[in-house]
């Protein structure tokens, strides 16, 4: 357990033996917050703690700080990444705040499907896509309205910061607890069985619509061209005000014209904002 020292307001050593102090959580909080956007504040300290400790020890090294020393050199990108990974928040499943997929199927899909049985290059960005269920929900939607979508230029772009949550989403191997939400006409449509013990992944036709890729949000977008769907949700509430007005503004600037923003339950755009996006739903706008 982690003891506080009152008299320093400092965070004491472990039961393990793994120094850590407060200077050690605002070292990470500082890092994770110029690195990633990511506030941290003392409540997260344990957890700061819990999530690291093992691999400090796993290491090697005497203390936090020796590790965060190492972890956080612009030269170790491999270890950066498996500390961005270790501190950020996974939770996600199909079909998720479900109202979303109703109002892309019902109203923005059919005008899409249009456009792209016109010849016109369609593009969808799920941003923080985490373990895939959030892209590939889209993309079963996008075959339901639009059968033969892979012979049209119409795509999906999945990005996330954490490389391991990425590879699960590639590797698309489900639990049944992960497909509870999925009602059972989907799961034998879109879904194909890979073991005895009631895992599945999407079928090969809902993989093709979709590209992963790592992608800080807070870094530089090497793409382009404009989206005309993004889904950006339950990301933003783990960074501070500044920082989610600058993801807001960058995201209306890749936007095309009437192209629909998804956002989390609990996240609302900037008021500067306001004069591009009109709310046409529950944390449903369209660019205006």
């Amino acid at each position: 357990m982690i003891s506080r020292t009152s008299e320093l307001g400092s965070i004491g050593r472990s039961e393990q033996g793994v120094p850590y102090n407060a200077k050690d959580f605002e070292r990470i909080s500082q890092f994770l917050h110029s690195t990633a956007g990511i506030r941290l504040d003392e409540a997260n300290e344990r957890m700061v703690y819990a999530r690291l400790a093992a691999r400090v020890q796993q290491l090697g090294f005497p203390s936090f700080a020796a590790y965060i020393d190492m972890a956080t050199s612009p030269k170790n990108s491999e270890e950066r990444d498996r500390l961005i990974s270790a501190l950020t928040t996974n939770t996600t499943h199909f079909y998720r705040e479900s109202h979303h997929f109703d109002y892309l199927s019902e109203t923005v899909l059919p005008e899409l499907v249009a456009r792209a049985r016109a010849g016109e290059r369609i593009r969808i960005w799920s941003a923080g896509c985490s373990t895939g269920e959030e892209a590939y929900s889209i993309a079963i939607c996008l075959l339901a309205a639009f059968p033969d979508a892979a012979s049209h230029d119409i795509k999906i772009l999945a990005t996330d910061i954490d490389r391991e949550a990425l590879e699960r989403a590639k590797a698309a191997n489900y639990a049944p607890a992960g497909l509870r939400s999925l009602a059972k006409a989907i799961l034998d449509q879109r879904f194909d069985a890979i073991s005895s013990n009631g895992h599945r992944t999407p079928k090969p036709a809902v993989k093709s619509l979709v590209t992963f890729r790592q992608l800080n949000l807070m870094s530089d977008w090497p793409f382009s061209g404009q989206f005309d769907v993004i889904f950006c949700r339950n990301v933003a509430i783990y960074m501070d005000a500044l920082t989610q007005e600058r993801i807001w503004t960058r995201f209306q600037q890749v936007m095309r014209p009437s192209a629909h923003l998804f956002i989390g339950h609990s996240e609302r755009l900037s008021a500067s904002l306001k004069s591009s996006f009109a709310l046409v739903g529950k944390t449903i706008y369209r660019h205006i």
